[in-house]
């Protein structure tokens, strides 16, 4: 199967997954318990706040209608209106996405030549102190959750040691004018995305390098680093892309528990007040932003793993 061929059949899949996601999303809503005009409108709701609600959210109408109609205005880009803030739910999400989208890029920018590096490096001497040190890290690691490494951390340098801000309370969402912030919230981003892709690196270069046409290569006399670099290297990576792609899928969750505990205002810290306030149309935008992300992250990965190793990207 040729590359534009296989792109265009995983596309169609990825744009299935997101309508499932949205239809799903648009059902779980539609289920909430109550009339959520009255919910929204508070403790001692006026009636004509509940009737601007009930027209906002055209609950006097079928929920088949509203559901094609909403489909409708996602196909162009439209994700409503928020209930609290009466901003459209676009610029809500616009709005804190800077600080979430600077802990993600960051956290990939670091992870990913630590991981392969430290895996490549681990590889090269199959059970030595290095391998047997990463291992050992990789287990600790991955055993302790996001929230527990990050209160951890915070007690201890944070406010014990007083060597980094614990918090990034007074940054106003501009985390680069304070880079200590980060310090902590990447440490606990990660933590486990580390753990898991520089064991598969070290995995994945074992076995390339004792693969058939790496052998004959060695026996053609080819030098040994453009061995590991050329031969068996993209063979190796072609599994870590696809698991870059699973962590950046977790790293939206992980964002979330990361905003929560260092008080960042971003996606996660959006999401957590939507919900509270019932933003019904703001926890659709960001379960949809969301979903489209997934999609998008993980056919990059196929692509970039079916280009590597076309038939592990085939399988996939």
């Amino acid at each position: 199967m040729s590359l534009p061929r296989y792109a265009a059949r995983r596309a169609l899949v990825g744009a299935g997954q997101v309508v499932g996601v949205a239809t799903v999303v648009f059902v779980l809503t539609e289920a909430l318990p109550g009339d959520a005009a009255v919910v929204i409108a508070g403790d001692q709701p006026d009636p004509a706040r509940i009737a601007l609600l009930r027209d906002q959210l055209d609950l006097d109408r079928p929920a088949w209608q509203r559901y094609l109609d909403w489909l409708a205005d996602l196909v162009v880009g439209d994700l409503g209106v928020s209930l609290v803030s009466q901003r459209p739910v676009a610029g809500v999400l616009a709005a804190g996405a800077a600080p979430t989208v600077l802990l993600a890029a960051a956290t990939l920018l670091l992870l990913v030549p630590l991981s392969v590096g430290l895996g490549m490096l681990a590889a090269r001497r199959e059970g030595g102190r290095l391998d047997r040190a990463l291992s050992a890290t990789a287990v600790g690691l991955y055993a302790v959750p996001e929230f527990a490494l990050a209160l951890l951390l915070v007690a201890v340098f944070g406010i014990r040691l007083a060597w980094l801000p614990p918090t990034a309370v007074g940054t106003g969402g501009d985390l680069l004018s304070r880079p200590a912030v980060l310090v902590l919230p990447l440490v606990v981003l990660l933590a486990r995305p580390f753990c898991s892709l520089s064991r598969l690196t070290r995995a994945g270069m074992i076995e390339a390098m004792r693969a058939e046409h790496v052998a004959h290569a060695r026996r053609l006399g080819v030098p040994e680093r453009r061995l590991r670099l050329v031969h068996a290297l993209p063979n190796a990576l072609a599994p870590v892309a696809q698991q870059l792609a699973r962590t950046t899928d977790w790293l939206l969750g992980g964002v979330i528990v990361v905003e929560a505990v260092f008080v960042v205002p971003g996606l996660g810290t959006a999401l957590v007040d939507a919900v509270t306030a019932r933003d019904v149309p703001t926890v659709q935008g960001l379960c949809v932003l969301v979903a489209v992300t997934t999609v998008t992250v993980n056919l990059a990965a196929d692509l970039v793993a079916f280009r590597l190793a076309p038939r592990a990207g085939a399988a996939a």
